[in-house]
């Protein structure tokens, strides 16, 4: 049997019992993070754009497109919701770097809402979906974002896309080989689209993507069923340098969603920019007058495509680390209305831009388990305010956030888009998600489906 038949034996026989206390909580706490920044994600631009773009499109009404209130097809409700879930940068982040939950989360609860799949089951697709896209990065030794050739999710996630809609799709081992050769050529996502509306499409193409694969071998559909392995096949194309298939084949041993874990994000932005906005809020408690800074100066690894001296929007500027370190040294937080264009060309920020300096030292590693940022700031009467980050809160090696802490993003996401008591239902049916029966698993994707109302 070669690899990708083996891997595919090991997918096949792993259920929600096999996954474990640990698993079952990790994956928890990233399908509520998922939902609540594809909520609060849901009213941005490009996600209104592309939903009255899948609307026109018509469509079996089979899944909701949340926070728009109508139904389209599996595959296009998972495309518009796997780009609302990535869109505002703000879903977990994984080691190897990748976005594991956008191309899973919204897979499952399309096919869950159509199917009629009880919670546990979702859990169990989301946990496979996720741990397929971690053993992918981890045996391509993917860890130094600079080295990329292309957009992670574009290719580890269309696959984790094809598992987790296997699993609900009922897939022998067959036809989920058969899926990953369809799903293998669909992957591919550039790193030049960073910065602009088309970087969240690859997450909600890989859902869409990853689906319409599991779906096309669940009716018979064939593709090389030795895809990993194959010449010219996946690996070979995607990873021609090095690729232990050891690493792959060890896949939930044990989940990767365990060890090294996810970080849940803490700021809407490109991760290594967390780095860069921690230190700057750290120095940032001895700035009494922002107005009076004189000179900034990051020192940072080479990171060359968040070097943006002057983002031209701010959606832009989450890749930034001149422009997020300015929003922290300005505003004392940062958070989604840090991005807006209108906070991005305000004078105080064109002022401050303008005032940094990036000094990127090829001797900081680029890899996020050692990197570090400094960020000094010089004032007006000369006094000099330095803060050093080597690891924001929640990343690997960091003290988790605690579920209080974590609540508090949540709930900032969702009241951009759910009343007080919507939100609150949703919360409680979230936290014994794995308890829920098919009938309420769909009265909870129903209430992301509605229509978004005003922030309170």
């Amino acid at each position: 049997m070669g690899v990708t038949g083996e891997l595919c034996s090991v997918i096949a026989a792993t259920t929600f019992d096999t996954l474990g206390a640990d698993c079952v909580r990790r994956v928890k706490q990233a399908i509520k993070d998922g939902i609540a920044v594809a909520i609060a994600g849901a009213g941005e631009l490009p996600v209104k754009l592309l939903a009255a773009h899948v609307r026109a499109q018509g469509g079996a009404s089979q899944a909701s497109v949340w926070g728009h209130g109508f139904r389209t097809s599996t595959v296009h409700a998972a495309y518009v919701n796997g780009v609302a879930t990535h869109v505002l940068d703000f879903e977990p982040m994984w080691l190897p770097p990748t976005h594991a939950v956008s191309p899973t989360l919204p897979v499952a609860l399309a096919l869950a809402e159509y199917h009629g799949h009880p919670g546990l089951e979702v859990i169990a697709a989301v946990a496979k979906g996720m741990e397929i896209q971690g053993r992918i990065q981890f045996a391509g030794d993917q860890f130094e974002p600079e080295r990329l050739r292309f957009h992670p999710p574009g290719v580890a996630g269309v696959m984790g896309a094809a598992v987790a809609a296997a699993h609900l799709l009922g897939l022998d081992t067959s036809r989920l080989a058969h899926a990953l050769g369809i799903a293998a050529s669909r992957a591919g996502a550039l790193l030049a689209n960073i910065g602009s509306m088309t970087k969240a499409t690859h997450c909600g193409y890989a859902a869409a993507s990853g689906l319409d694969a599991a779906l096309l071998a669940s009716r018979g559909f064939t593709a090389n069923a030795a895809i990993f392995e194959a010449p010219r096949g996946f690996v070979a194309t995607f990873f021609p340098e090095r690729f232990d298939a050891e690493r792959l084949l060890a896949y939930g041993r044990p989940f990767r969603v365990v060890d090294p874990g996810l970080a849940i994000k803490r700021f809407p932005s490109q991760f290594a920019t967390h780095w860069a906005i921690s230190a700057a809020l750290d120095a940032r408690e001895r700035v009494r007058d922002p107005g009076a800074i004189e000179r900034v100066v990051i020192t940072a690894p080479v990171m060359s495509y968040i070097d943006r001296p002057r983002p031209e929007t701010g959606l832009d500027g989450k890749f930034s680390f001149q422009y997020t370190a300015a929003a922290a040294l300005l505003d004392g937080r940062v958070g989604i209305d840090s991005f807006t264009d209108r906070r991005r060309f305000s004078r105080d920020m064109e002022a401050l831009l303008g005032k940094i300096e990036l000094r990127q030292d090829p001797s900081i590693p680029g890899d996020w388990r050692g990197m570090h940022v400094t960020v000094e700031v010089a004032m007006r009467d000369g006094s000099r305010h330095v803060a050093s980050c080597r690891g924001p809160k929640g990343a690997w090696g960091q003290a988790e956030l605690t579920d209080a802490e974590h609540e508090v993003k949540l709930r900032d996401c969702l009241r951009r888009g759910l009343d007080r008591k919507s939100l609150g239902t949703l919360l409680a049916l979230l936290d014994r998600f794995e308890d829920l029966p098919p009938a309420q698993v769909k009265r909870m994707v129903t209430m992301l489906a509605r229509r978004r109302r005003r922030a309170v």
